[in-house]
């Protein structure tokens, strides 16, 4: 089976991912998804794999473990 590897992060690349990902699951195309781990806030990351039905990620690089007042 083919593989695909994808990596998101920012709120654009989910939108992007979504689609990608239904194509690729009607092509039985196996995506190894990694999330950056840029947003630290659910409603900025984990609410669009719920929501666009976007795989969970099977690796996460949490990039951005600061809190949100350290980023600000």
């Amino acid at each position: 089976m083919p593989k695909i590897l994808t990596i998101v992060g920012a709120r654009p690349q989910f939108v992007k991912a979504a689609a990608l990902s239904r194509a690729l699951k009607k092509y039985g195309i196996e995506e190894i998804l990694v999330h950056t781990g840029q947003h630290f806030d659910e409603n900025m990351a984990e609410i669009f794999f719920r929501q666009m039905e976007i795989p969970q990620p099977k690796y996460n690089l949490g990039i951005n473990s600061l809190s949100h007042g350290a980023m600000t």
